[in-house]
């Protein structure tokens, strides 16, 4: 596997576009990716029991596993908009559908921003013509930063692969720096391939790499209501078609893994305010389960990330959120490591590595591991520090 330039048009037969409508005061607003072909299709959305008009619409255009276009705003999330909600997400497809002559239930909806804000459909539908015309190769920038809201910078990355001797291509972007919580976030998340994929095998895949990406990403443990991630696999890779459970479709699941743990890295890294990105691994743990609670539980923690922010090497809080995570383990076995400094050995905190832990800590980068020595599992999250700058930006958002 090697990374290749492109993201979301690297593959085969994939085009995209990004222009300003309008919905916001400046930068581009609204992104479209194109397959030349129908693709299968899967999607995962939030958990959150408000759910944005685009993603119940788009959740039913999936049921048949097939798609063909991608249409996502920033600005507005239109959520909260009750029966006209449901209108503009319906009228975004049809403007789509009426200029690529594909049919609407084909076109899959996003939106992300302002909540409780009525959507400028009107705005949208007047760009679309330009959206069109510019499908380009090239676009893939522009989609990118069109489905910014808070995000310092477009997040993208694309992969090449060798499955049954041929080159398959999985290229991707996504939007989240605020409202990052467990069960994805206010993120938006598009992958693409030319790999020929049973639907089936598309979804299980699409499933389980979200589980290990984006579900292991948090900046402030607040989840949205416009979640979305969307795969659309179009098949001119013209590989054998990949099945569920077959050694193809193990190599394509790690590909896909490993372009949404990029993503999901990117968006710690972006997270609003941020100055650090921090890394939390648990291992020894018992269970995989464990061990993914009690990484999420250290990497939501406001006093963790605090003391990240103070290049403060506090082990009470890090030991204090282990504890609290409801996973049992014996604590005269915890041994908690920042950036490879073992600070905490067999339940012992050890004072005098102290200020070689904080002086580590100037790093942009942390680490913080936790070994439970209790079994063979382990589970990383990804998360940021949490600043005045956080605050700051989220005082502000209207």
């Amino acid at each position: 596997m090697k990374i290749i330039k492109g993201s979301v048009t690297a593959p085969e037969g994939f085009l995209a576009s990004g222009v300003k409508s309008g919905i916001k005061k400046k930068g581009l607003d609204l992104g479209l990716i194109y397959s030349s072909v129908p693709a299968h299709a899967a999607g995962v959305f939030t958990k959150n029991t408000v759910k944005a008009a685009p993603v119940i619409l788009s959740a039913g255009n999936l049921k048949n596993g097939w798609a063909q276009a991608i249409i996502a705003n920033s600005g507005n999330a239109n959520c909260l908009n009750g029966k006209n909600g449901m209108k503009w997400a319906g009228r975004m497809a049809e403007a789509v559908s009426a200029k690529t002559w594909i049919d609407t239930k084909d076109v899959l909806i996003a939106s992300t921003g302002i909540i409780g804000k009525p959507l400028p459909i009107e705005k949208i539908e007047a760009a679309v013509p330009a959206l069109v015309k510019g499908l380009s190769k090239a676009g893939e920038l522009t989609a990118a930063k069109a489905i910014m809201t808070t995000d310092l910078v477009p997040k993208r990355i694309a992969v090449a692969v060798k499955i049954g001797g041929k080159t398959v291509k999985i290229g991707g972007i996504s939007k989240g720096s605020g409202m990052i919580c467990p069960n994805m976030a206010t993120l938006l998340c598009f992958i693409t391939t030319d790999a020929d994929i049973d639907v089936k095998a598309l979804r299980g895949s699409l499933k389980d790499a979200v589980e290990d990406s984006l579900n292991m990403v948090t900046v402030d443990g607040d989840m949205s209501t416009n979640d979305t991630v969307f795969i659309l696999a179009n098949g001119l890779a013209a590989n054998t078609r990949i099945k569920s459970g077959s050694k193809d479709h193990k190599i394509f699941c790690a590909a896909l893994k490993y372009v949404m743990v990029y993503l999901a890295k990117e968006i710690a890294k972006d997270g609003e305010g941020a100055s650090k990105f921090i890394e939390v691994q648990v291992k020894g743990a018992k269970s995989k389960l464990d061990a993914k609670k009690m990484a999420m539980e250290i990497a939501n923690s406001n006093l963790v990330k605090t003391a990240i922010a103070g290049e403060d090497p506090n082990t009470g809080r890090i030991a204090s959120s282990a504890g609290a995570s409801g996973v049992k383990f014996n604590g005269s076995k915890l041994d908690v490591y920042l950036n490879g400094i073992k600070i905490v050995s067999g339940g012992n905190a050890d004072f005098a590595l102290r200020p070689k832990a904080q002086k580590s800590l100037k790093k942009k980068e942390v680490t913080i591991t936790v070994d439970l020595n209790s079994g063979k599992h382990l589970a990383t999250a990804w998360t940021c520090d949490l600043t005045e700058g956080y605050i700051k930006i989220n005082a502000r958002y209207n």
